[in-house]
This record gives C-alpha cells, sequence and structure tokens, in this order.
C-alpha cells in the first residue's frame, strides 16, 4: 500500500471515530437530564443531513469509510432528534 492508500485508511478512522464521538455526549447528557432545550434543533437536522448525504455519496463511490462513519452519523443525529422531539413535547 502507497502513502496516499495508508493516509486514506488513518485520515478514515480518524473520521469514524469522530463521528462515533460527536453526538454522544450530547445523547448521554440528554437522556439522563430528560432535557434537550439548549440543543439547537436547525443543528441537528444540518448533521443528519449532511451524514445522510455524505452516505449517499460513499455508496455511489464505494468507499466503505464512508457509508460506515456517517451511517453511525445518522443513527446518532436520528437519536438527538428523537430525543428533542420528546423532551420538548413534554414541556
Amino acid at each position: 500500500m502507497d502513502f496516499v492508500g495508508i493516509a486514506g485508511v488513518v485520515f478514515g478512522w480518524i473520521a469514524t471515530i469522530t463521528t462515533i464521538v460527536g453526538l454522544f455526549p450530547q445523547i448521554y447528557k440528554a437522556y439522563k437530564t430528560k432535557s434537550t432545550d439548549d440543543v439547537s434543533s436547525l443543528m441537528l437536522w444540518d448533521c443528519f443531513l449532511c451524514s445522510f448525504s455524505w452516505t449517499i455519496h460513499g455508496l455511489i463511490s464505494g468507499d466503505m469509510f464512508v457509508v460506515w462513519s456517517n451511517v453511525i452519523g445518522l443513527l446518532t443525529s436520528s437519536t438527538t432528534i428523537i430525543q428533542k422531539r420528546l423532551y420538548d413535547r413534554k414541556k
């Protein structure tokens, strides 16, 4: 594997890890406090749309790092959107 290939794998893993770590603290905090007052709906929908778009791009281009890191992004942003809807409705 050449330098470009190795760099692609390294940065693919970095992207995957940062995507996984990205919203987990927010999901946990919202779960514990049952509050999402300090979370922007626009930011959550932006994260969802971004992950969705990158997932489609990854599928089209055959880049599995892009696909899987953004599927995780879809799951975390979807979870937070659901939390926001549930917890904001209770008020």
